[in-house]
């Protein structure tokens, strides 16, 4: 097959999210003899060569502004592939996945995927016209394509009973950990093996890292003396977010043991991972967190908030708090740091957990599987209150 990724910034990926998911399934979609085309953002990542590991990648420019980057490269990359012969064009996003009628609608052979990852609209970086556009994104996400991808059950139920669209199948994201022995790269951060907390994940304010802080603040206070080595390492960077990030950072201006790393990959993410103590995610929305199944695969006990997407992820191989409640937080953190050898165990039953579950060849086969059984047919009609009526 000839197959072509849309809404992704690019590959390789210099993080995770939609950038590493679409890299894992690109190159082992490659490494199966299909021949894969990956369309990226020519600033997201120094490489500039024409193919990574197999996979073709086609660069194109867009407009650098937080509304209008991921929709500008999305639509001249659309624009692209509707000159090229593609037999799938997938769209990795809920606002690329608003063009996906295009080539529905131009491409009559070619079939049309998208991916629900996440329920952008309630990222609360987006101004009122973007939720507004991205509520339409799902909707498009539901119904716009052959068929729908749902990175959880979650996402799967919203696309059924919000959208009355019975085109979603569950295929998760994946885990794929390259391990480093040793701690020498956290060294520079002043974190030592296992007396760190760690959260990694874009600081945009969904993401309740700010409720993470001010826990760890009055923890630390309560318990000055049996808490003095502890730190918490914040892993990750602004996302058109530097007026949240300035907030985080006052927040922690009189604790020198919260440490912000700043975007961080490769080497030095998997030793920080590797070496913390346990892992802490307390998001206020999600689609599937990778984060989460990544600290799980390196055996990391995680707490998580108890929105439907962390509890679908971790299915009970961790611990959860109340999601915004600052003192269940503390108090579920107190636990894990009294408790290490449940930590421990909790942790390596994880990491068993998530490597059955979240296989990357078994979603890739899945992945095939779908693209194969999809029907390639021409849309008719579109209504924009209930989609497409036909398909």
């Amino acid at each position: 097959m000839k197959i072509a990724f849309i809404g992704q910034k690019g590959i390789p990926a210099k993080g995770g999210g939609v950038e590493r998911h679409v890299e894992e399934l690109a190159v082992r979609l490659a490494k199966l003899g299909n021949e894969v085309y990956v369309y990226s953002r020519k600033h997201y990542t120094d490489y500039n060569e024409p193919s990574y590991k197999g996979v073709n990648l086609i660069y194109l420019p867009s407009i650098r502004a937080k509304n209008l980057e991921a929709i500008s490269h999305s639509s001249l990359a659309t624009m692209d592939a509707l000159r090229r012969k593609f037999d799938v064009v997938h769209y990795h996003g809920v606002g690329p996945a608003t063009l996906a009628l295009i080539p529905r609608l131009l491409k009559r052979k070619t079939k049309v995927i998208t991916t629900f990852h996440c329920r952008d609209q309630f990222h609360q970086k987006w101004s009122p016209p973007a939720r507004l556009f991205l509520r339409f994104g799902e909707m498009a996400a539901a119904k716009f394509p052959h068929q729908t991808i749902a990175v959880s059950n979650v996402i799967k139920d919203v696309c059924a009973e919000k959208y009355n669209s019975n085109k979603a199948e569950r295929i998760p994201n994946g885990v794929m950990v390259t391990e480093y022995p040793g701690s020498e790269m956290i060294n520079k951060f002043g974190l030592k093996s296992g007396q760190y907390l760690m959260t990694c994940a874009r600081l945009v304010r969904h993401k309740g890292i700010h409720y993470l802080i001010e826990a760890f603040n009055e923890l630390k206070a309560s318990n000055p003396e049996n808490l003095k080595k502890l730190k918490l390492a914040v892993v990750g960077d602004s996302v058109y977010t530097d007026k949240y990030v300035q907030e985080l950072k006052e927040m922690a201006e009189k604790n020198d043991d919260i440490v912000f790393t700043g975007f961080q990959s490769d080497k030095t993410l998997a030793q920080l991972f590797q070496n913390a103590y346990a892992y802490v995610h307390p998001s206020e929305a999600e689609g599937l967190p990778i984060t989460v199944l990544e600290a799980m695969k390196f055996g990391k006990a995680v707490l998580v908030s108890d929105i439907p997407e962390n509890v679908e992820a971790f299915a009970g191989h961790g611990y959860m708090f109340a999601s915004g409640n600052v003192e269940d937080l503390k108090y579920k953190l107190e636990l894990l740091l009294t408790n290490p050898q449940l930590v421990q165990e909790v942790g390596q039953k994880a990491r068993d957990y998530v490597s059955v579950n979240y296989n990357w060849d078994d979603i890739v086969k899945q992945t095939v599987e779908l693209y194969q059984a999809a029907p390639a047919t021409q849309a008719k009609e579109l209504s924009l209150a209930g989609g497409l009526q036909k398909s």
